[in-house]
Parts: structure tokens; C-alpha cells; sequence
């Protein structure tokens, strides 16, 4: 089982400035920032190399970030035969969210790449079929950007209604 130390030095070793400094939490490493434009060689690379062997796809998620004028695809890696685990986050700009999709590498990236499409509208070019998964097709914006402000109605119906513990 490798360190996700180890794993990140490997990958600076071969992609060089396209990998990011580490990203810790709790006095250990978890990952690293990924240049979009090397996501996809990356990510071959952690999947196919000999002893990093990261065969799922755990989670694939969006973070919105205003402040930054960034949203953060946050990718977790497993390897089930090595047992380690690691994660690669990809920042792109907030006005026009464009990162590679990974469906090629992880058919399992499908709905969770059209998810976070759905939710915080960023593009993944290459996805066979982006589109909503959870909202309808024709909603006004994405749900999990900070500022996103729900419509008061939808088609004619009411998007709220009282609470009943107010009563």
C-alpha cells in the first residue's frame, strides 16, 4: 500500500508543474491539484501504472467556489488489490467550467460527471450524453452554485410552500 505522499511525488516526477502541491488534511497528504489540460494522462497514469493500480473511480464530486471564481471537480481514487486511496482535484473558472471527462478511463464517471454537470454546470468534454440527470431539462440554472436562487414558480407550480411546524 502506498502513501498518498508517494503517489503525488510519482506523478510530479512525471508531469512535473501539471501537478500541484499536495493537499493535506490532518497532518497527512490526500492528493493534488491537477492542470485540466493533463487530467486524462493523469488519471491513465494512476490507473495503469505498475504498484499505483487505482481501479475504481470511488467518487467524483463539485465544489463551488465564489470567491476564487473557481468550481473544483474533486476526483477519489481506490485501488482494491493495493488498497490505497487518493484524490485529484481539477479547478476551473467559474464562468465557463470546462474539464476533460473521464468516461474514457472510468465508464463509472458517466452519471456522476452528468450529476455534477446538472448541479453546478460544468462542462465535461467528451461525455457521450451530458445532460440533466436530476433537474428537467429546461431549469433555470444549477442548484449547488452558492448563488443560486430558486425560481418561485416552475411551469405554474409553486417551488415552496409554507412550513407546517409554523402553524
Amino acid at each position: 500500500m502506498l502513501e498518498p505522499a508517494a503517489v503525488h511525488e510519482r506523478l510530479r516526477d512525471r508531469f512535473g508543474d501539471a501537478v500541484g502541491a499536495e493537499l493535506v488534511g490532518r497532518a497527512r497528504t490526500l492528493g493534488c491539484r491537477v492542470e485540466a489540460a493533463r487530467l486524462i494522462d493523469v488519471m491513465r497514469m494512476l490507473r495503469d501504472e505498475p504498484g499505483l493500480g487505482f481501479d475504481c473511480l470511488s467518487s467524483l464530486a463539485g465544489v463551488d467556489w465564489p470567491a476564487r471564481q473557481a468550481i473544483e471537480v474533486v476526483y477519489v481514487l481506490h485501488s482494491y488489490h493495493l488498497g490505497h486511496w487518493f484524490a485529484v482535484r481539477v479547478e476551473t473558472p467559474r464562468d465557463d467550467p470546462r474539464v476533460p471527462s473521464l468516461t474514457g478511463v472510468w465508464p463509472a464517471a458517466d452519471w456522476n460527471e452528468r450529476e455534477v454537470y446538472d448541479l453546478l454546470g460544468v462542462v465535461f468534454e467528451g461525455h457521450p450524453d451530458l445532460r440533466r440527470i436530476l433537474m428537467p431539462e429546461d431549469w433555470p440554472g444549477h442548484p449547488l452554485r452558492k448563488d443560486f436562487v430558486e425560481p418561485d414558480e416552475y411551469h405554474g407550480i409553486r417551488t415552496s410552500r409554507p412550513s407546517p411546524l409554523e402553524s
